[in-house]
């Protein structure tokens, strides 16, 4: 049974679909003096309430929701991969948590070359080399010291729903369908949770024991029972069997680093979002100031002239970010002169209503690499009034599609976010600049843009998505549907979106886009390509009274839970 509906308001809808066994997807709640999760699976979502009803805050609550994800969301939930959290507390403290993935000790500039000095994307991407050191393990327990609650109790429902098992999807069958060959060629165990002797069919229910095993060392032994011990040997004894490089001494000396959040002014709202090594922060900085620049509120959503504004404004902040923008431990950061009002003003003196600009004009021939979009976003608010926005990823789908044999868990592929050879396009086409170059224990870039906006001090805005590159975008599209075209938060999250990165020139729209608005901006030298989906965003709205609005994406099986 997959029952859809709205909760505190009104019934919106009932299906009896019988390939889900049970599964509650809440698509939108509307309450007050109550916390909210907001995730891509309705058990990791019910798994983050609980905590909050346990009295464990905000930040409790996303831990135990991203070790579910872990569970029941495996090709993007993980302790195998890393993320970004961004926090506000109620006292009005803001801070960041970098739990991205780093270049292990071993990797150098052109480990992905051949004798001919060509890249090879499939090393960057499949299998034991493609594998940056994980930081989600770390980064959970960073998050501890703004919670309340003590891991083990944090990390019980992941325990459960591993162990227990859980009943699959008709997507999620299809999905560990499509990969069993893949599985098998990157994984010799016959024990593997993932692959079984006939296809997945929705219904059937999925049991981890190894996993299950593995976050009983981490409940037991701490951070520690991952970076350390059984589960890191196996980790590395997994690295041996192809040609891995993580060792013993990366994961014991992976560190998680706490950023100065980026914040920025729009309109009546302050922002605060990630900083670099995630390029998302800039970029939504810049997209709004620069569309700022033009009073988006003039025009309506989606219209001809307000998706142009924002289509140059997404252009020229790409162009920005293949050329300057990487790990700011190993580059200068520029960020304060990048979204700086002299910069972006000079920046949008070429912007021009009657025709597209040709993206040659506003960036050198470099565009940044092709991130997955297989991320997965989070956002969570107690009855307090403490926020959190995290998103985390293995980045491709199942990451390197490799298992560690007896710890049950994938392994990221996160390399491939690194420029594999400055100046060359890897598989996607798209080409890296020296600013993302690959160095030992570097944090490669991303766009994953986590977000909170306050009003009048308050968290106003929760919000953010998975989808690579369209994730910056997808997050500036929601903020002004909301911001300035008055738009509820059902609506911005689920409206037609777009999708422009500088390179290619062209730019990416659903189906269910008007297709007036391709039509007028086509005749101005606009390209557009339809696409399925851009992103699934997950959005939490509080008015002034305190009223919570709690909005899952409608492009996938995304849930609120209340506590």
């Amino acid at each position: 049974m997959k029952n859809i509906f709205l909760a505190g308001a009104l019934l919106v809808c009932q299906f009896s679909w019988a390939q889900y066994t049970d599964i509650n997807i809440v698509k939108e709640v509307k309450v007050k003096n109550k916390g909210v999760v907001v995730s891509a699976h309705p058990l990791a979502s019910e798994a983050g309430a609980k905590i909050l009803k346990m009295g464990g805050n905000a930040y409790d609550a996303v831990v135990a929701t991203q070790y579910a994800l872990a569970v029941v969301y495996p090709q993007a939930g993980n302790i195998g991969g890393g993320g970004f959290l961004v926090g506000v507390k109620n006292t009005g403290e803001k801070f960041t948590i970098d739990y991205r993935e780093t270049a292990p000790a071993k990797a150098s500039r052109d480990m992905y070359l051949d004798k001919k000095g060509k890249a090879n994307t499939d090393w960057s991407q499949n299998g034991r080399l493609a594998v940056g050191v994980p930081g989600s393990v770390a980064g959970f327990f960073a998050t501890l010291k703004y919670g309340k609650l003590p891991m083990k109790k944090l990390i019980q429902p992941a325990i459960d729903l591993a162990e227990k098992g859980f009943a699959i999807t008709e997507q999620e069958a299809n999905l560990l369908n499509v990969h069993q060959e893949i599985f098998q060629k990157h994984n010799a165990s016959t024990s593997m949770a993932f692959v079984k002797n006939t296809p997945w069919k929705a219904g059937d229910i999925l049991v981890q024991k190894e996993l299950a095993n593995t976050l009983k060392l981490i409940q037991q032994s701490g951070a520690k029972g991952f970076y350390e011990g059984k589960t890191a040997d196996l980790l590395v004894s997994e690295m041996k069997k192809g040609n891995g490089i993580i060792t013993l001494d990366d994961l014991k000396k992976y560190k998680v680093v706490e950023r100065k959040a980026l914040e920025f002014d729009y309109k009546d709202n302050h922002i605060v979002s990630m900083p670099l090594p995630s390029s998302g922060g800039l970029l939504l900085a810049q997209m709004l100031k620069m569309s700022g620049y033009e009073n988006l509120e003039k025009y309506q959503q989606n219209s001809a002239q307000a998706v142009q504004i924002m289509i140059e404004a997404e252009r020229r902040a790409f162009a920005d970010r293949a050329e300057y923008m990487g790990d700011p431990d190993f580059i200068e950061d520029k960020t304060a002169y990048l979204i700086s009002d002299e910069y972006l003003r000079n920046r949008w003196k070429s912007f021009n209503f009657n025709k597209a600009t040709p993206s040659s004009e506003v960036g050198k021939i470099i565009p940044q690499p092709k991130e997955s979009t297989e991320t997965t976003h989070i956002s969570v608010i107690d009855k307090d009034g403490n926020a959190a926005a995290v998103t985390t990823t293995l980045n491709g789908l199942y990451g390197s599609k490799v298992v560690v044999s007896g710890a049950g868990f994938f392994l990221n592929n996160e390399m491939d976010d690194f420029s594999i050879k400055p100046g060359v396009p890897n598989m996607f086409g798209a080409v890296g600049g020296e600013a993302n170059s690959i160095q030992p224990h570097k944090r490669m870039l991303s766009s994953m843009t986590p977000t909170i906006l306050l009003k009048n001090g308050k968290p106003y805005m929760v919000v953010g998505t998975p989808g690579g590159t369209t994730i910056p975008t997808s997050v500036y599209q929601s903020i002004v549907n909301v911001v300035d075209f008055k738009q509820n938060a059902n609506i911005s999250v689920n409206a037609p979106k777009f999708h422009h990165q500088w390179l290619p020139e062209t730019v990416m729209a659903e189906g269910n886009f008007p297709a007036t608005t391709i039509s007028e901006l086509a005749a101005k030298g606009y390209i557009f390509e339809k696409v399925r989906q851009l992103g699934r965003t997950e959005m939490i709205l509080i008015d002034d009274n305190g009223n919570i609005h709690a909005v899952a994406d409608g492009r996938g099986d995304d849930s609120v839970a209340v506590e």
